[in-house]
């Protein structure tokens, strides 16, 4: 199936998921997840509208982007402090803020630049220690601790669900998020926190039930990821 094809496909897909629970899917974006796969396939997408795409790896995305001046990227991966630069030179939104020493490190690079930088801090809902993000518990003592960097355009939050086949498991992620956001709002209401990151190509129906207002979509537009960079 054609990439164009599959996002009509996706579309309707989220069309069906948010009208199940009466939500406008016009309130839904997709993030195209496009590691590893090719700049023509992305081309395709931008076509259709898309101008924000997702990916993994900080040089991946600088790479692809010298191909593609006119796209956007958002850094959805675990990033270092010292790829601070990068992501200041490269990334237009980043989506997995969990760090506060590469807040300040970022805040101040992007106060020498005279620019913000969208981001969305990333919370580890599932509690599984080899992924990133920060407890649910330690969310609203993060936000805080970052409220005054102005440099950082807080837009809300991303979350990355177990890997289960009970839905319940992976739906109890998704709850988890929003009590969060809800926190957040009664807490650092300074900070904007309306989007939601949630739901990926085995899951995003079920994040849309929960209130995802972004679903990030790798293997669902482009097919099967390839397993190197070759």
């Amino acid at each position: 199936m054609a990439v164009i094809e599959s996002l009509a496909a996706v579309r309707e897909r989220i069309a069906a998921a948010a009208q199940k629970v009466g939500r406008d899917p016009s309130e839904i974006s997709v993030l195209p997840v496009s590691k590893f796969h090719s700049v023509d396939a992305m081309r395709e997408l931008m076509e259709a509208g898309i101008t924000l795409f997702g990916e993994n790896r900080l040089q991946e995305l600088a790479d692809k982007r010298k191909q593609l001046p006119e796209a956007r990227f958002a850094m959805i991966g675990h990033v270092q402090r010292n790829k601070v630069r990068l992501v200041v030179d490269h990334v237009a939104e980043l989506h997995s803020l969990s760090s506060v020493r590469l807040a300040a490190a970022l805040h101040h690079r992007l106060l020498d630049e005279g620019r913000r930088l969208p981001v969305l801090i990333q919370i580890n809902t599932s509690d599984e220690p080899q992924k990133s993000g920060i407890a649910p518990q330690d969310a609203v003592g993060f936000a805080r601790s970052i409220q005054d960097y102005s440099g950082l355009y807080v837009q809300g939050l991303m979350t990355m669900a177990v890997q289960s086949p009970d839905p319940d498991e992976v739906a109890s992620c998704f709850v988890r998020l929003r009590e969060v956001q809800a926190d957040l709002r009664d807490q650092v209401p300074d900070l904007h926190w309306d989007e939601l990151s949630m739901g990926m190509s085995g899951d995003f129906e079920l994040a849309i039930e929960h209130g995802a207002t972004m679903v990030r979509i790798g293997t669902a537009l482009f097919g099967p990821r390839p397993t190197t960079d070759g």
